[in-house]
């Protein structure tokens, strides 16, 4: 059985045709203000609740669930209808509440540092498996609101585009989110940039790059062998001037690899360039690769020394490493198959 979340307001009305105008309005804020399971929507009677559990089931089966950094992070191993499992990471701020969700079961991008790229391609998630990850971390956040999505989770959100750009419009018109809140992360799928910016929505792009030479950045993200750099930055200068919104690059800084002075002046010609943020994530350990991450005596200099070419960096606040949680862990076992890679240095 289908999500009730791959429903729209007209879905919904046709469906509910045959109940008061006013049915529709109840169900809509139940599902979308209050993101409450179908059972929970008591405003309606129960009857009605009873028929659309009949109809709809829920996308997602808790299969794991493991907490880190005093409770404050939480990631859940959701099972889906056929088996494959995801992976959604909950992570608790002073100032915001943020849920990091999986666009595929899987990925195929390949990328030999991140463990859900080890693990291998299962399938595209569909617009209810993304946006219940949502709506079950609102839950698991209350009474705090749930103020940020990131497509950071499993999987390249623009390889399954045509869903995360409509969870992304549905978040921003259904749950109120300001879509400057939602921010969406890719490898590097150039045409795939250059679509996104005509959307019209305000959003984050987050683009993975990790490195500023092709022979480099071709072993890191194989993706680069068909989108090198050059390609990238002509989309990059597309969302710029379109969307006029700041980009950021994420460099996962590995000893040896991206974090030398070479590394970092080719990053500050990239990045500076194109007016955009670094965030820097020291390597978080995953089964199958065998370099290790950058010494943080090292990623302070390395932040540093971009600063002092201009560039605007920071450092990202590693969250949920012992549970699997942080940038580039997730990779949920029924889906794994790990190999063991190594890389040369530049």
């Amino acid at each position: 059985m289908p999500s009730i979340y791959e429903l729209d307001l007209s879905d919904l009305a046709s469906l509910l045709d045959d109940e008061p105008r006013y049915r529709v309005g109840q169900v809509w804020r139940g599902l979308w203000d209050e993101a409450l399971d179908v059972s929970g929507i008591t405003t309606v009677p129960k009857a009605l609740r009873q028929r659309l559990a009949a109809q709809f089931a829920p996308a997602l089966e808790v299969a794991h669930e493991v907490t880190s950094d005093l409770g404050a992070t939480r990631k859940w191993v959701f099972r889906l209808h056929d088996g494959a499992t995801i992976e959604t990471v909950l992570m608790n701020y002073a100032d915001r509440v943020t849920v990091c969700v999986s666009s595929q079961a899987g990925c195929a991008m390949g990328c030999s540092f991140c463990a859900t790229g080890q693990a291998g391609f299962t399938r595209h998630l569909s617009v209810g498996e993304v946006i219940e990850q949502v709506m079950f971390a609102a839950r698991a956040a209350a009474p705090r609101r749930l103020s940020n999505v990131v497509f950071m989770g499993m999987g390249e959100p623009l390889a399954n585009y045509r869903v995360t750009a409509e969870v992304v419009k549905r978040l921003h018109e259904h749950r109120s989110m300001s879509a400057r809140h939602l921010t969406v992360s890719t490898v590097g799928v150039a045409p795939a940039i250059e679509r996104l910016a005509g959307e019209g929505l305000a959003l984050t792009l987050a683009v993975s790059l990790h490195a500023a030479n092709d022979t480099t950045r071709d072993e890191l993200v194989p993706l680069n062998r068909r989108y090198p750099l050059a390609r990238l930055r002509s989309a990059c200068e597309v969302w710029l001037e379109t969307t006029g919104r700041r980009l950021s690059f994420e460099w996962a800084l590995i000893e040896g690899v991206n974090d030398t002075d070479r590394a970092m002046h080719e990053l500050a010609e990239y990045a500076g360039g194109l007016r955009a943020h670094v965030n820097l994530i020291p390597l978080n350990p995953t089964p199958g690769y065998l370099v290790r991450g950058s010494r943080l005596a090292r990623v302070s200099e390395f932040r540093e020394g971009l600063e002092s070419l201009g560039v605007n960096a920071t450092v990202r606040n590693t969250r949920g490493r012992s549970i699997d949680a942080a940038c580039g862990q997730l990779a949920a076992v029924t889906n794994a198959r790990v190999s063991r890679v190594s890389l040369r240095s530049r």
